[in-house]
């Protein structure tokens, strides 16, 4: 009986191994391209691809308000932001003022 229960015990760890070894390995993505240059790999970032590209970043509330103060405003704030500009207004010597600025980088005074 005990004999039994051994093979038996021996048959079930070899299957499972055998399952085990037969998985894909999941890390090795890697494309083969035929082209002009020959056979080279291309090995592909995963994370890239669910991401996208990465964005560009536009002119935050931060650095508009400081640029605003830069330009002559006191107690800015802002207005309003859109994808392409930014409005922030605040006092001068003469009274209430707005300054528009682009919602790029650098935040450039349109």
């Amino acid at each position: 009986m005990f004999k039994l229960v051994q093979i038996t015990g021996l048959a079930v760890v070899m299957a499972a191994s055998g399952i085990a070894m037969t998985a894909p390995a999941k890390a090795q993505d890697i494309e083969l391209q035929i082209g002009r240059d020959g056979v080279r790999p291309v090995i592909r970032d995963r994370d890239m691809d669910r991401r996208g590209p990465p964005r560009d970043r536009g002119c935050s509330e931060r650095e508009a308000r400081a640029a605003a103060r830069a330009s002559g405003l006191r107690d800015p704030e802002i207005v309003r932001v859109t994808p392409r500009r930014v409005v922030v207004e605040g006092f001068t010597r003469r009274g209430q003022d707005t300054i528009t600025f682009a919602n790029v980088r650098g935040c450039p005074e349109i």
